[in-house]
């Protein structure tokens, strides 16, 4: 029996459906570069140190550190990031179109995501970024108000500011002042994380709040102001509609690309040697990371979104990562704590960098398969349908045309 043939699809429903895929499938892809980066942190403990793993020093290993390092840290979780911030302003319009009284809707909403998050970062990965999210997200509640033009500024303004920390560290540093806040002895703190991390369940999780306990400070004045930065641009680009019409922006993502790979790559050359050769100090490649990361996880996006059109297909295939991105996030975590830690096989410390690679590709091909099998019959991931649980306090209604295949697949 033939298929039948999908109904004409209005011109203005054609284009929210191929934007709605587009923004998925850029979710998808930056899930794709956190998994690639997390997995070295959740499969060594010299990882967690700063250190490369002493067991694994041939080329091919110091290759993918110095290919993960330049291209891949300090990237995605940014363009996840405005994504967060661009989600946000979708959220907003939603509520309005439907008349529901949005701050506390989605003061529930970060509630239900701290809560996941400090699970996550107990029980499974210490590097947790949700909590982050749901702490950020009060500050995007309070100005959610501000112009575009005014969010950029400030996003611009937070990053000069937390790069000028950092070149400060640095000018204390040749000094003799070292603020790390770092172990001293980084090869005995590895070693008693991989002891850790091997045993039993209380082992594992008592690991996990003593990590939790020392980078705290570093969440507070660190990550949390670089995530808000990059949520105020996807803040911005919601509110202009930046990404509701490509083809009429695409003068400025060709200056994105530009910029982002000259100035981003530049950067993270100059972090990349900061951080394996000690060529210079780690400060000074950490100052210039903060100012150059944002450009080159621009140039990313640019690139990602003006080439999609012409490989639907693979936009097809990360989309449906990218629409459960909660559950596939947690699931990164719960599959690697069950191949490294003593949840599992153990064998923290015991794979070579290449083959954590091969693992991550993996491990991602897998939830590609699984998102789109579990999205033929669901409206949500498991981990969303919990969230918007907690968020709306009654049982997610199942969305008409749940079980219906991915827009644009036939």
């Amino acid at each position: 029996m033939r298929a039948q043939r999908a109904l004409p699809v209005e011109p203005d429903a054609r284009t929210a459906a191929a934007r709605i895929v587009s923004v998925d499938a850029l979710r998808g892809f930056s899930l794709l570069g956190i998994l690639v980066v997390n997995i070295a942190f959740l499969a060594s403990g010299y990882r967690m140190a700063g250190m490369a793993e002493p067991a694994f020093g041939s080329p091919s290993d110091w290759a993918v550190r110095w290919f993960v390092t330049m291209f891949a840290e300090n990237k995605f979780y940014l363009l996840f990031s405005f994504l967060f911030g661009y989600s946000f302003t979708l959220q907003l319009d939603s509520a309005a179109r439907q008349g529901r009284a949005f701050r506390p809707m989605f003061l529930r909403r970060l509630a239900g995501l701290l809560l996941i998050g400090l699970a996550h970062a107990v029980l499974l990965f210490p590097g947790d970024i949700l909590t982050t999210y749901a702490v950020v997200g009060l500050a995007l509640l309070f100005l959610h108000r501000i112009r575009p033009r005014t969010a950029v500024l400030l996003a611009v303004a937070l990053t000069a500011v937390l790069a000028l920390g950092f070149v400060l560290a640095a000018v204390l540093a040749t000094l003799g002042l070292d603020l790390s806040g770092t172990m001293t002895d980084g090869a005995a703190e590895a070693a008693r994380s991989d002891a850790a991390l091997s045993g039993g369940f209380w082992q594992i999780v008592s690991e996990h709040l003593r990590k939790l306990s020392l980078i705290t400070v570093l969440r507070v004045l660190f990550q949390g102001p670089a995530v808000l930065a990059a949520c105020l641009l996807g803040l911005a680009a919601g509110k202009s509609g930046a990404l509701r019409d490509l083809s009429a922006h695409a003068t400025t993502l060709r200056r994105l690309q530009w910029t982002g790979f000259t100035a981003g790559l530049a950067g993270a050359s100059f972090a990349a040697l900061a951080a394996w050769t000690g060529v210079v100090h780690k400060f000074w490649g950490e100052a210039v990371d903060l100012a150059t990361a944002p450009l080159l996880a621009a140039a990313y996006a640019a690139t990602f979104l003006r080439l999609l059109p012409r490989v639907p297909r693979i936009g097809r295939a990360l989309a449906a990562p990218g629409r459960m991105a909660l559950s596939n996030y947690l699931a990164q975590s719960l599959i690697c704590a069950l191949i490294f830690t003593g949840y599992g096989l153990a064998l923290v410390d015991r794979v070579s960098p290449p083959m954590e690679l091969l693992i991550a590709a993996g491990v991602f091909a897998a939830q590609v398969v699984y998102s789109r099998w579990w999205l033929g019959g669901h409206g949500y991931g498991p981990v969303e349908w919990l969230l918007r649980y907690l968020t709306y306090g009654t049982r997610p209604a199942r969305p008409i045309g749940a079980s219906r295949r991915l827009p644009g697949r036939r």
